[in-house]
C-alpha cells in the first residue's frame, strides 16, 4: 500500500530551501530550515510557498524575523538577517502546489469522485460481508449434528 501524498516526502520544490542548514545547535547538530520551522510549529511547506510568493527582499526580512525565534546556536541573533538572506535563495521563485492534489498519479490525473469512493468501500464491505456468511454456513455444516434419532442408541418404534 503506498502512502497517501500528503505523508510521503517526495520531491518538492522546496526540498534545497528545506534542508538546508540554518546553522549548527549547541550540541553540535546541523539544524536545517523543516527542523527550525517544525520547532517553531509552522507548516514547513505552507510557509515555505507563502515565502516563496514574496520578493526575495521580503522574503528575507520577514524569514530573519522566524530564525530570530530560535534559541541560538552557534549563530547569533543579530545574524538572522544574514542567514535568511543566503536561504531563501534556495526558494523557487515562485509557490507550487505544496501536495499534489489526490489522485495525481492517475490515469488522467483527476481525482476520485466521492461516489467512486463509496461505491469502492460498499464493495469491499459487500465482499467481507459474503466471506463471513460462507464461513459461518460452512462452520455450520462442518460441525451440526446430522443425526435425527430423538435419542441415540435407542430402538425408536411406532406402536399401534
Amino acid at each position: 500500500m503506498t502512502l497517501r501524498p500528503e505523508f510521503s516526502l517526495g520531491h518538492s520544490e522546496y526540498n534545497a530551501f528545506l534542508f538546508a542548514a540554518v546553522g549548527e545547535e549547541k550540541i553540535g547538530l546541523p539544524l536545517t530550515v523543516l527542523t527550525a520551522l517544525t520547532r517553531l510549529g509552522f507548516d514547513p511547506w505552507q510557509e515555505a510557498a507563502r515565502l516563496s510568493d514574496l520578493p526575495r527582499e521580503t522574503a528575507a526580512r520577514v524569514f530573519a524575523v522566524t530564525i530570530a525565534m530560535l534559541p541560538e546556536g552557534d549563530w547569533k541573533a543579530s545574524e538572522s538577517e544574514a542567514i535568511a538572506a543566503r536561504l531563501v535563495n534556495w526558494l523557487p521563485g515562485r509557490s507550487v502546489a505544496v501536495i499534489p492534489p489526490m489522485g495525481a498519479g492517475r490515469v488522467g490525473g483527476t481525482a476520485p469522485a466521492a461516489s467512486e469512493m463509496i461505491q469502492s468501500r460498499a464493495a469491499t464491505w459487500l465482499t467481507w460481508g459474503v466471506i463471513a456468511v460462507a464461513v459461518l454456513f460452512l462452520g455450520l455444516h462442518l460441525f451440526s449434528d446430522r443425526d435425527l434419532a430423538v435419542g441415540r442408541g435407542t430402538d425408536v418404534s411406532i406402536q399401534q
